[in-house]
């Protein structure tokens, strides 16, 4: 697969202020591409851009809330004027609150799904018009292993991805004909700071170790480079599914 595989093409990554969506802005940033990252956390998302710096690159800052749809139409404008045509939309923005279903709140629960699930859809109700037409597109949603198995306290979590993939399968078949795909990535337990909870408490995170037959963390650098190459021309027979990459978790 060449080094330069997405040369030229437009990526617009949310949730790219750090974590995952860093590490993806990085990875196609070496591959090529032109970026679009958005975040709501404007002086994260500006360390992001030196991430992507550091490395020979430059990258294009946009403030947006996902979850709001008068935003995501701004949003819209601000890419196209900058860019004209996108080609790669990544959908990494999200959120985890743990807690036992009945000591949710409606705001919370509603919170966990507005910007895991709505806020999904707001960005390809927006972005695909701007994808079709060109005979190559791709949508890179981040699902979870919990849109496959569950843990207690991810009631919340689990339905907002459990969602997302039947929104990831849907949205693919309707877009095949653009010869636009649509996967999903769906990370186990990776190093991000959604997880510093975990890692740093001693129990917690060697039950998790425990849990992983690689026995391991991820890296987010290799979510980076499955989002390149599911991004790539190489992949472009890859549509509807999604790819587990989790250290062996769900094989159990």
């Amino acid at each position: 697969m060449s080094t330069k595989n997405l040369e030229g093409k437009v990526a617009l990554i949310t949730g790219a202020s750090k974590g995952l969506g860093r590490a993806m802005a990085v990875a196609l940033a070496q591959a090529g591409a032109r970026l679009a990252l958005v975040s709501r956390d404007q002086k994260q998302l500006r360390l992001s851009a030196d991430a992507v710096k550091a490395v020979g690159h430059e990258a294009e800052l946009f403030h947006a809330d996902i979850t709001d749809e008068e935003t995501i139409r701004k949003l819209e404008r601000d890419v196209t004027a900058k860019f004209g045509k996108v080609q790669i939309l990544i959908n990494n923005a999200g959120i985890n609150i743990r807690k036992p279903v009945t000591d949710f709140t409606l705001t919370e629960w509603n919170r966990v799904l507005n910007t895991n699930l709505t806020g999904v859809f707001l960005m390809c109700r927006s972005f695909v018009p701007l994808m079709k037409g060109q005979g190559y597109g791709r949508i890179l949603n981040l699902t979870s292993i919990m849109s496959h198995v569950a843990l207690p306290g991810r009631s919340a979590y689990a339905a907002s991805k459990s969602g997302l993939l039947g929104f990831t399968r849907a949205l693919a078949l309707e877009l095949a004909p653009e010869q636009i795909t649509v996967n999903g990535i769906s990370p186990g337990p990776v190093a991000t700071e959604m997880n510093t909870p975990i890692i740093q408490n001693p129990e917690a995170n060697q039950q998790f170790i425990a849990n992983i037959p690689l026995g391991r963390w991820g890296k987010v650098e290799e979510i980076g480079q499955l989002a390149v190459y599911l991004c790539s021309e190489e992949a472009g027979f890859i549509t509807g599914t999604d790819i587990l990459i989790d250290g062996g978790w769900t094989a159990r």
